[in-house]
């Protein structure tokens, strides 16, 4: 047998010296949740500088013949008890200057293995030949590559100095401001004051949607004479940098870093004030714990946690509960529990695999599946601390959980928005995987897991000449309004309003247990999609002209896997926007068979083909539209924007698109008055993939600016715009046309098996988790957390995910 060290020499020409380009791995196994903390520790190829753990690196030698390997092992070191927690400088988690998670400390020891014989060698050795020395210097010098996809789990927004705090003009009127006892010059209002520092006044902040908070003094007095910045009253203590201090102009929070001259030349000292407000960040971060944060969460409640196969956490890789309670649902599927764990083992996907596995979806989904459903991750956490009268480390009862860092990579290199650190939709995000899942797939549709909750919609249009036209599509989810005059509980809510309006009346705010909100039970839901409804302005082409059509939707497929979405965001009287707070009763079991879709009946006619009326010029917005929305404060171009992509629907829909893309990247960008629209390729194959025509999938892109959501609701609202369409329409016989075949079908009977539901104001932010019915008990996931449920919140949902029931 040869020397380690000879047999090294001999493999030489097998180690690469990294350059600054090359991905390195060395903190997680490229196929597997194994990282250098657990039990066999990590090994690096140094040729392909890729990660595997002890029972995966034999399959890369015998796939690639690979034999040198860094090994790096982290062993955990004994803490003090009584170790100080560090002082956080920083709003971060997992940075430097972040809190302080009083995480484990560990040793790191490394070692050159040689495969197959797993012959192991010292390092650091001055016997090792040069180029393995350079070679391993390298990798451990080196940023990780999963580090680099990471870079710090979540770290907020530093708060801007503000350009108009350094040449602030402050006006000498005389005006001295008391320690106490403010009041707004202009209401009698005591609290949410703000101090304007350039002339003094005191106001009163902004109202809230619901009454509550200000009446706009503040703001209105920033209109009338342009002074930017303004402090809040009883955010001003000795620690200067925590009172908030905001700037009109610049819409935000900003510091001010003359805060103490400025605030002195009103005669007041900031060292003697005590904290009696919270600051709009801190308000923020209060509300995200009121009764609905705590109810979705289960906060209080005493949560069983569990452990085993199919109950293992995902961390939160910074913003990430919506990626991790939707994968949670997806994978408790019987499809993608078959397609990527049952039937797949991990050796099979490497095999597959390219050369670089962490950039093969089926690869990393079959990693994170084999992650959730194995239960080797889903272990309580075993915390050894340098107790002087312990005999054993202790064991908590809670669990790690796995980081998708590369399956987010994977299924984000698509999609720019769900690559950032920042919250996304769930629905947008489940949509965008099945997509992709579904794109892999697309020579094998029979394997394709994704089918199993893709089902058919046909509109059925019957004009005022008495003809009709069928269009049939392609979805996977049914997106469903929550009709508020369907409440069963209207008369509580008639009693709520009266006493929120007397408690508004008399300066009181209405406590969370005081408040009623509308039950609305999930059949009035469905019933509402399925009702008939008028279209204006139908154009006929039968009559050659333009008339009113009556339009009703059913299903020709019912899916193995039924998802529902609930549209919770409305305008409340004076076209104020919020998220509907509304209660919605979901029974466990459900029917849909009533919804399925009858087809060409005896005796209807269908309207004739072509004759379409041409495609218009470039709309216009609706002026009426935009000056109504210019006159609630909104930009006058968003304005603009808003009318044209809802084709001058009406107020409500231009200002729910405006709400919905104010953050958009091109929402300042002029309207262009000529020239084709460029429209995105991957959007159009998406929306072909629904099931539309490719014409009509560039039109509605092109009314809709682009965005995919409201591409498909603009085709569901102009259904005369493909009425024509040869592969959609229902020929003579009423047939099922080709764009149903090999659809999943059955029974309309459906069991209620997981939950989404969404905390906060608005998608893109707050917080998601995930109700799963696993084992005939409900159990949540929230990120890492997994539990038993003692109180499901199932008239909480954002997306309702149903089993269909085959017997």
């Amino acid at each position: 047998m040869l020397d380690p060290m000879d047999l090294l020499r001999s493999n030489l020409s097998r180690v690469r010296i990294p350059e600054p380009t090359n991905r390195i791995y060395k903190q997680e196994c490229c196929i597997s949740f194994d990282t250098p903390r657990s039990e066999g520790g990590l090994f690096v190829d140094m040729n392909t500088f890729l990660a595997f753990g002890k029972d995966c690196v034999g399959w890369n030698y015998e796939k690639t013949g690979n034999p040198v390997y860094l090994h790096i092992k982290q062993t955990k070191v004994l803490v003090p008890e009584d170790r100080p927690l560090k002082k956080p400088t920083l709003m971060a988690i997992g940075v430097d200057g972040g809190f302080d998670n009083n995480e484990p400390e560990y040793e790191e020891t490394h070692s050159i293995v040689l495969l197959p014989d797993y012959v192991t060698l010292p390092f650091p050795s001055v016997e090792l030949p040069e180029k393995v020395r350079l070679a391993v210097d390298a990798i451990l010098l080196a940023e990780g590559a999963e580090r680099k996809e990471q870079l710090a789990a979540w770290t907020a927004e530093k708060k801007q100095v503000s350009a108009y705090a350094t040449n602030l003009q402050q006006i000498g009127n005389g005006i001295i401001i008391p320690s106490s006892g403010w009041k707004c010059c202009k209401c009698d209002k005591g609290e949410n004051l703000w101090l304007n520092l350039t002339d003094g006044m005191i106001l009163c902040g902004r109202k809230n949607w619901d009454g509550t908070g200000g009446n706009n003094h503040a703001i209105e007095h920033y209109k009338e004479t342009g002074y930017p910045l303004a402090v809040k009253l009883g955010t001003i203590t000795a620690d200067l940098e925590g009172a908030d201090v905001f700037s009109y102009p610049e819409d935000d929070s900003v510091l001010d870093p003359l805060l103490a001259q400025h605030l002195a030349f009103f005669g007041i000292d900031f060292s003697s004030l005590q904290k009696t407000e919270m600051t709009t960040a801190e308000r923020e971060l209060d509300q995200n714990t009121n009764f609905d944060w705590n109810r979705i969460q289960e906060s209080g409640q005493e949560v069983e946690p569990i452990f085993g196969p199919g109950y293992t956490g995902l961390v939160n890789l910074g913003n990430s509960c919506y990626m991790a309670a939707t994968m949670q649902v997806v994978f408790s599927t019987h499809s993608f529990d078959s397609g990527y764990f049952k039937n797949q083992s991990l050796k099979m996907a490497f095999e597959k695999a390219p050369a670089d596995p962490t950039v093969d979806l089926n690869m990393q989904l079959t990693k994170l599946a084999h992650g959730l459903l194995s239960g080797k991750y889903s272990v309580p956490v075993t915390e050894e601390k340098d107790h002087t009268n312990a005999a054993a480390p202790t064991t908590k009862s809670k669990q790690e959980g796995i980081p998708p860092r590369m399956f987010k990579a994977v299924i984000a290199a698509s999609h720019p928005e769900f690559s950032s650190m920042r919250q996304q939709d769930a629905l947008e995000f489940f949509l965008h995987f099945l997509d992709q899942v579904e794109r892999v797939h697309s020579g094998r549709p029979e394997v394709d897991p994704a089918r199993s909750f893709k089902f058919g919609i046909e509109d059925h249009i019957m004009c005022s000449s008495g003809k009709v036209a069928y269009h049939r599509r392609l979805d996977y989810i049914l997106s469903l309004n929550i009709p508020l005059h369907a409440a069963t509980n209207k008369e509580e809510l008639e009693a709520f309003q009266k006493l929120k309006a007397e408690k508004i009346a008399e300066g009181k705010e209405v406590s969370s247990d005081e408040i009623v909100r509308p039950r609305v039970p999930l059949e009035a839901c469905l019933a509402s999609f399925s009702s008939p409804e008028e279209i204006q302005d139908f154009y006929s082409t039968a009559l050659k002209a333009k008339t009113t059509a009556v339009k009703s939707t059913g299903l020709t497929s019912f899916p193995d896997y039924l998802v529902l979405h609930m549209r919770k965001f409305v305008m409340e009287v004076g076209w104020v926007p919020k998220k509907l707070d509304v209660y919605i009763d979901v029974p466990d079991i459900i029917d849909i068979s009533d919804m399925r879709s009858k087809g060409l009946q005896p005796g209807e006619e269908l309207l004739p083909e072509g004759g379409e009326e041409e495609e218009p010029n470039k709309p216009v917005a609706d002026e009426s539209i935009v000056s109504q929305l210019v006159s609630m404060g909104f930009n006058h171009l968003h304005c603009q924007k808003a009318a044209i992509n809802t084709s001058n629907a009406g107020v409500e829909e231009a200002m729910n698109w405006l709400l919905s893309h104010m953050d958009d990247a091109d929402i300042d960008t002029p309207i262009s008055q000529g020239g084709q629209c460029v429209v995105d390729q991957s959007k159009v194959d998406m929306l072909i993939s629904f099931g539309f025509q490719e014409d009509i999938a560039r039109k509605a892109l092109k009314a809709s600016g682009g965005d995919i959501e409201k591409a498909t609701d603009w085709i569901f609202n102009n259904p005369d715009a493909s009425v024509s369409s040869d592969m959609d329409a229902t020929t003579s016989d009423g047939a099922p046309t080709a764009i149903d075949a090999g659809l999943p079908d059955g029974a309309g009977r459906y069991r209620l098996m997981g939950i989404v539901s969404h905390i906060g104001t608005s998608t893109q932010c707050g917080h998601y988790v995930a109700h799963i019915l696993k084992d005939g008990r409900w159990v949540i996931f929230n990120d890492s957390k997994v539990g038993a449920s003692v109180n499901p919140p199932k008239d909480m949902g954002y997306l309702y995910f149903f089993e269909r029931l085959n017997s």
